[in-house]
């Protein structure tokens, strides 16, 4: 109910729990205790009001984020964060699904249901997302075999689903490339495996939702109706709902960009201060 609340991420609220940072009815909370609509809840002392946000008002939206931002909603460093230029919430936050380093640009989605987030960015529902990356070095087709294949990284196997090599001069190439998972700096790891360095990356699909041209650098376009149910179906989930479908139902790339291309207001972000599996480390 925290995460379908907007309170964060499942993963989140589980480690607040396991650090007794959330009561219930005056007792300390233990993962997978049942809350009420009536239960009294509170956060590192300070009251949660359930019934603030009710099931299936949640928001999403998609977010072109720039080189230079972090993904952490505070930074020590005093350095911008995508947060920064989110619409402003009450009663809820927005929760990142996935995250993109420092040096990498392209499409993230937010969203204020926890719990959609955790299911969007689990490795069991493999939804593809999709870089292009320029690629510094030699590649050679025992070098693009082996990314397809799969590279043993930190003891994991980590592949590419597509690669796909367009335009380029001298040692400098772009390819495009899918992968079904968002572990640390995935992308980066595995071109420098077979002796290359990636100099711009760029995300851009999550599972049916593409970067679209209309969505500058620093804007956010939020989802309509139609477009958010669609992340829903992404996730296998019903909007409003925990359980999931029985079978996963999942709008074409092409329907997506079509949706994304209907007229929308988007907002410039502003420009604030300087700056495994299910991870929330970087995705690349």
């Amino acid at each position: 109910m925290l995460a379908h609340a907007g309170l964060g991420s499942r993963r989140e609220i589980e480690d607040w729990i396991r650090h007794g940072r959330v009561e219930i009815d005056g007792k300390v909370a233990v993962i997978g205790q049942q809350v009420g609509a009536q239960s009294r809840v509170l956060v590192d002392g300070r009251r949660i009001q359930l019934n603030a946000v009710s099931p299936g008002s949640s928001r999403a939206l998609l977010y072109h984020k720039p080189v230079g931002q972090i993904c952490s909603r505070q930074d020590p460093q005093g350095r911008p964060t995508v947060f920064d230029g989110l619409p402003k919430l009450r009663g809820q936050r927005w929760v990142s699904v996935g995250r993109l380093d420092f040096n990498t640009s392209g499409l993230m989605l937010f969203t204020t249901d926890g719990e959609l987030a955790h299911r969007l960015m689990h490795p069991s529902r493999e939804i593809e997302r999709e870089y292009r990356c320029r690629v510094r070095g030699q590649v050679n087709p025992a070098d693009l075999r082996r990314l397809s294949e799969g590279i043993l990284l930190g003891g994991q196997l980590c592949r590419f689903e597509s690669i796909r090599t367009q335009s380029g001069s001298g040692v400098n190439h772009w390819h495009t490339v899918v992968l079904k998972e968002g572990r640390y700096r995935e992308v980066r790891r595995m071109w420098e495996s077979v002796g290359c360095t990636v100099s711009r990356l760029v995300r851009v699909r999550y599972g049916s939702f593409l970067l679209s041209r209309e969505l500058k650098s620093g804007q956010h376009l939020e989802l309509q109706l139609s477009q958010h149910d669609g992340l829903y179906r992404l996730a296998g989930m019903k909007r409003g709902r925990g359980t999931p479908r029985s079978k996963s139902l999942r709008s074409s790339p092409a329907s997506a960009r079509a949706a994304l291309n209907d007229k929308a207001k988007t907002s410039r972000t502003t420009r604030a201060k300087r700056k495994r599996p299910v991870s929330r480390g970087n995705d690349s």
